[in-house]
């Protein structure tokens, strides 16, 4: 039974100032509207929903933080069982005549990151067909030539890199000591007297005329680069385009509709698609032609170049059943049991361990973190993304519960230590939903039917 829900939140900041004062707009009254499929309407054995507790949260968490909005899903085995927008999609503006647009179960929200699982998924498939091996060598696969500047030699390390250590993060890129490229769009375009944004092979030969900066297999070191690589090598494997592969045989599979390829301009935001709040409005040369400032969140990157790396927008509820497919007892699949636990194993094979050498709690297996269940075989993987003006979260847990957050902002949250929405939503969210894996007392399962007021605000 879908049930619809309405609150009204008091729209403050963390030092206490009504939040749409502090946007320099009139009080409005913020709506969400939830979808909520209880126990008694599926499939679940014994199982209850008590949807309270992330209504809660989240309504809580958006209006501390001062957040534009979010949207929320979480399923158990396969089974959505809650959906849920919070705050505005697009905050009240002269655009939509100062009413805003509220957040829904199926906005549409950038994942970023989260777009590396999705990367994983399409590698692993071709794996499992075996049209490729973990052990093979990207420049076997891609073999573009490396752009060399001055005296610039090129680093033969290159030629070590292996399918598995781009997806585990091992390739040898570390942007902490040189730069990411995939933000380095002007500067890479230059360098071969083109105009930006500078195009995805150009950006690979670029990087394929420097040098590593560490030997690959060495150590782990978070790249983007390395799944643009992986985007190359499944359009040369399928001779497909990245994106058309990744829809055929992953989304239309498993029915999934509310997973698009992102766009950079906000003139070519999708029907559905959230707008992007940065923590502090600003503007930006672009790099799009006439390369005149725009809003931070819409052309100071090529967000069509992030393809397999980040650039894919989706509904909370479109990745959780993705992610759910992965489940052992998913009942339509699209990658096999034994490629799934592959994707969630260390890709050396080895322990993880931590810079002590002691045994570490979490590790980056092929495209996702992986936290190992004490004294189990089970483990709960998940993935965030962030870019600027939003920030989201998928989680697979080890007892059937599956739940993604995207946010249109990504102003750092929480109050001890601030950091991003979705790092600080991340340990809530596990509270909240073992709260609502509670029974439903009855008297409240009666109410849940019907429209109601969560709570009054008042300015």
């Amino acid at each position: 039974m879908l049930v619809a829900r309405a609150v009204s939140l008091p729209l403050k900041n963390n030092a206490g100032i009504p939040m749409s004062k502090t946007l320099l707009l009139p009080t409005y009254v913020l709506l969400f509207f939830t979808a909520v499929l209880h126990s008694a309407e599926n499939t679940l054995p014994k199982k209850n929903f008590n949807p309270t507790a992330l209504e809660d949260l989240i309504a809580g968490f958006i209006t501390e933080n001062n957040l534009p909005g979010a949207s929320v899903a979480v399923a158990h085995h396969g089974k959505v069982v809650f959906a849920a927008g919070f705050g505005y999609a697009e905050l009240p503006d002269e655009k939509n005549g100062n009413r805003g647009v509220p957040a829904a179960p199926d906005s549409l929200y950038r994942i970023a990151s989260i777009s590396k699982p999705i990367t994983s998924i399409a590698i692993m498939q071709l794996v499992e067909k075996k049209k490729l091996s973990l052990s093979d060598k990207v420049t076997d696969i891609i073999k573009f030539d490396p752009f060399l500047e001055g005296d610039a030699k090129p680093d033969q390390r290159w030629k070590q890199i292996t399918i598995a250590q781009l997806l585990s993060h091992t390739g040898g890129f570390d942007r902490a000591k040189s730069f990411d490229p995939m933000f380095k769009s002007v500067q890479i375009a230059k360098a071969f007297n083109k105009p930006s944004p500078a195009s995805k092979e150009d950006v690979i030969r670029y990087m394929m005329g420097r040098q590593l900066d560490f030997n690959p297999g060495e150590r782990f070191a978070y790249s983007n680069l390395g799944f643009c690589l992986l985007g190359r090598v499944i359009e040369k494997i399928s001779n497909q385009s990245y994106n058309d592969y990744v829809a055929e045989n992953i989304f239309k599979p498993l029915g999934i509709d509310e997973i698009k390829p992102g766009k950079s301009l906000a003139s070519h935001r999708q029907a559905n698609e959230v707008v992007y709040y940065p923590p502090t409005p600003s503007k930006a040369n672009s790099v799009f032609p006439p390369y005149e400032p725009v809003d931070t969140a819409y052309g100071t990157h090529d967000h069509e170049s992030l393809d397999a790396v980040g650039g894919w927008i989706a509904s909370a509820r479109a990745l959780v059943k993705l992610a759910s497919s992965l489940d052992d007892d998913a009942l339509v699949r699209v990658l096999g049991k034994e490629a799934t636990k592959v994707m969630f194993s260390k890709a050396d094979g080895k322990p993880p361990l931590d810079k002590d050498g002691k045994p570490a709690p979490t590790f980056y297996a092929l495209g996702w973190n992986v936290r190992p269940v004490e004294n189990s075989s089970n483990a709960n993987t998940w993935h965030n993304g962030a870019l600027s003006g939003t920030s989201t979260l998928l989680v697979r847990r080890h007892d059937g519960y599956t739940w993604a957050v995207l946010f249109n902002g990504s102003k750092p949250s929480g109050k001890d230590k601030p950091t991003s929405p979705s790092g600080a939503i991340d340990p809530l969210m596990h509270k909240a939903v073992d709260e609502a894996d509670k029974p439903i007392p009855v008297q409240q399962a009666f109410k849940s039917s019907k429209f109601r007021l969560l709570r009054q605000f008042h300015d």
